[in-house]
């Protein structure tokens, strides 16, 4: 539990919200895990611990692409910004 914990942690604090579906599916698979360790149904709390970690994965995943997606979109404007100011000068 504390690995999934701490892999949603993870997510949220590099900007994963629960705009991201699997951000959500990982918050409320932790959510039920939680539940069913207070009801002592230990392996069905592991099942959705292990399925929660797993999206919450995946949501940091997706937002460090759209991250890198935008830092790329940005580069490649100043270097298209570049060649038009050095065609000028020719």
């Amino acid at each position: 539990m504390r690995l999934t914990e701490q892999a949603v942690e993870q997510a949220r604090a590099i900007g994963a919200t629960e705009e991201i579906e699997a951000m959500r599916l990982a918050e409320q698979k932790l959510a039920r895990a939680n539940k069913n360790m207070a009801e002592e149904d230990y392996k069905r709390a592991r099942v959705l611990a292990e399925q929660a970690e797993l999206d919450a994965r995946l949501a940091e995943a997706q937002v460090l692409t759209g991250k890198s997606e935008e830092q790329l979109a940005e580069l490649k404007a100043r270097i298209t910004r570049l060649r038009k100011q050095l065609g000028d000068m020719q």
